[in-house]
């Protein structure tokens, strides 16, 4: 099995080697290209998405836990006689 730190090194030499070659001056094009595409599609990164997921399921539950409260009240409403408001 290779050691996984030997494996980063080589990777990170390999980059050292293709940025001072064209091949890196194309890649950094290609990237901001792609950059820019991605913003004018109006596209999230998948923290934003993650954190916009959660505060989803954060207000999903509360507005579950006031519909509960909510048919609580209504139900103690319809039980008391029409006449004591």
């Amino acid at each position: 099995m290779l050691n996984p730190k030997l494996l980063d090194e080589m990777s990170s030499r390999m980059s050292s080697l293709l940025a001072n070659t064209p091949a890196g001056e194309v890649e950094k094009n290609l990237r901001a290209a792609l950059a820019g595409l991605f913003a004018k599609l109006d596209l999230v990164t998948r923290e934003e998405f993650d954190v916009q997921r959660e505060v989803l399921a954060r207000t999903r539950a509360k507005l579950g836990a006031m519909e509960a409260r909510i048919a609580e009240l209504e139900a103690a409403r319809a039980a008391k006689p029409s006449g004591s408001t």
